[in-house]
């Protein structure tokens, strides 16, 4: 697959990068806020309302994507106490006094591998999620992907390699884009979290379609992804870091 050059922002070490949870930022951020406080008023009441907190990665691309599958079609609460489990399946242990949510990894795919699915069906997931869980892994052992290069290639190439493994699909490749490529300009229409938030902000709570979305986001570009966090934020005050 040829895949074309990026000039998305790489990210940026945040002033407590020194801190046990080993999070990035993205570079962007202060300049994204701007642009959406002077374009969209209902982006600058959310600023506001969250300004001090911000997108953040764990910078390890196999734990992102696996956090992601463990938390598709389930709550952001029931994904964290399967994920705990899952670690401690695994002898992971966490930092002592750390936070829920905080950084316990990153997971290693080799690792992964040599548990069987009986012991990763004990820390509650389901059958389909072990299966998708050891094909991401097998991926990630025999390099079938290409790590090292996505900083350089465009949103949709990445989306296209990742969707060839098992259990991915284009939500669970824009979570990647967002959590840990951190691109600005990503919109995940199929998030049912951005389409509740887009129908609560923008039309009280009424039924919003895709293409609605998609034109209140416009006004967001090039920092929809930015857009996108705020109305999550707007839902739950507590950041998410896949």
């Amino acid at each position: 697959m040829g895949a074309s050059k990026s000039s998305a922002p790489k990210p940026v070490l945040p002033a407590n990068a020194g801190l046990a949870a080993n999070l990035v930022t993205p570079a962007y951020w202060d300049e994204a806020c701007k642009h959406l406080s002077k374009r969209d008023r209902v982006m600058r009441k959310l600023i506001a309302d969250h300004g001090s907190a911000r997108l953040e990665s764990r910078g390890d691309a196999f734990t992102t994507l696996a956090r992601s599958i463990v938390g598709q079609q389930i709550s952001v609460k029931s994904a964290q106490s399967v994920w705990e489990r899952l670690l401690a399946v695994l002898g992971l242990q966490g930092v002592e006094g750390s936070s829920p949510g905080s950084d316990r990894g990153p997971l290693s795919a080799t690792e992964l591998l040599t548990r069987t699915p009986e012991q990763l069906r004990q820390a509650g997931l389901s059958a389909r999620k072990v299966e998708y869980m050891l094909d991401l892994a097998r991926h990630f052992a025999e390099e079938r992907v290409h790590v090292a290069q996505w900083q350089a290639w465009e949103d949709e190439a990445i989306v296209d390699e990742l969707v060839d493994i098992r259990g991915i699909g284009r939500w669970t490749a824009e979570m990647f884009l967002i959590f840990h490529l951190m691109r600005p300009n990503v919109l995940p229409l199929d998030d049912l979290g951005l389409i509740k938030g887009i129908s609560q902000s923008y039309f009280s709570g009424e039924p919003v379609s895709r293409a609605e979305a998609r034109d209140v986001a416009e006004a967001w570009s090039p920092f929809r992804t930015v857009g996108t966090w705020y109305l999550w934020r707007s839902l739950d005050p507590l950041p998410v870091a896949y």
